[in-house]
């Protein structure tokens, strides 16, 4: 991945590495929500709101003169995981069917208001002036920012190995497979799951601040449940519970639709056969059948 810049220049083919940063942005994404789905077994359809809500956080501050990426990409951190931990406050008091519809209705909400605020461009969106630089390094070179992107990727993954590996991601687990009896052994059930719920909040955040400095537009669309929707489908494709679920999802779908739409206009049956496939044969996702082969091997 390293090298993908080097040989999309030498093929004349610079477009492939912003295609490629967009895909790590995704993956970054889908990675977040995999830490809440796949590792805390909450099916959130508000992922969105805290994607945008980066983005959104982004734009704000380039707005306001923020010329320096890390306090940009920390701000939409912080604000995106304390709009996780309210929403998680509200949230987690339920369970099943009642906290996707919750998580979805605040997902529309944020939706709404973004659009329905002038200042904050409406239907037309918040556009950024331009990408801040990184201790000196001019991320508006697509190159640059695709390093600085796969950087904060794998610093993300690097955090999330950690975390399922650490005593919160055993408790976190641990609820997941039997949530009363973590109770019963004297857990705080709902501080965990909070937690879990705002941390990857911050991460869809973060996410959202990358998707945004390289667009260089902080859309209303991204705050929509259907993004939650897309991240959703990553995840499935790629592998719920996977540490590199998110990342093959969108590498996968990504890729498929880039492909699929110069083939032809239908190109959304093709993928939602590819999923109904997966789901039916591989429900572990893609990561599944790569750790079954290794198995047989």
């Amino acid at each position: 991945m390293c090298a993908l810049p080097w040989l999309a220049q030498a093929a004349g083919q610079g477009f492939y590495v912003s295609f490629a940063s967009r895909v790590l942005i995704f993956a970054l994404a889908a990675s977040s929500l995999n830490l809440v789905l796949g590792f805390g077994g909450m099916v959130s359809f508000g992922h969105a709101a805290f994607f945008g809500a980066g983005a959104y956080c982004a734009a704000l501050l380039a707005g306001a003169g923020v010329a320096a990426a890390p306090l940009v990409w920390l701000a939409a951190f912080g604000a995106a995981g304390l709009l996780a931990l309210l929403i998680g406050a509200l949230s987690l008091r339920t369970r099943g069917v009642y906290f996707i519809m919750i998580t979805l209705a605040f997902a529309q909400m944020a939706y709404y208001l973004v659009v329905s605020l002038p200042g904050w461009g409406g239907d037309d969106g918040l556009p950024l002036s331009g990408r801040a630089p990184l201790f000196g390094i001019d991320l508006k070179d697509d190159t640059a920012f695709y390093y600085a992107v796969l950087a904060l990727l794998a610093a993300s993954l690097f955090a999330f190995d950690r975390l399922a590996h650490a005593r919160f991601g055993r408790v976190i687990q641990g609820i997941r497979e039997n949530e009363t009896r973590m109770e019963a052994l004297g857990y705080p059930v709902f501080a965990y799951k909070l937690s879990c719920f705002a941390l990857a909040g911050a991460f869809a955040g973060l996410a959202g601040a990358l998707l945004a400095s390289q667009s260089g537009l902080a859309s209303p669309s991204l705050l929509h449940w259907m993004q939650s929707g897309t991240l959703l489908v990553m995840v499935i494709l790629g592998g719920v519970g996977s540490l590199y679920g998110g990342v093959l999802g969108a590498v996968l779908l990504l890729v498929a639709e880039e492909v699929l739409v110069e083939i032809t206009p239908h190109w959304q049956i093709g993928l939602g056969l590819a999923l109904l496939a997966v789901v039916l044969w591989a429900p572990q996702g893609v990561a599944g059948l790569f750790a079954r082969r290794r198995g047989d091997d």
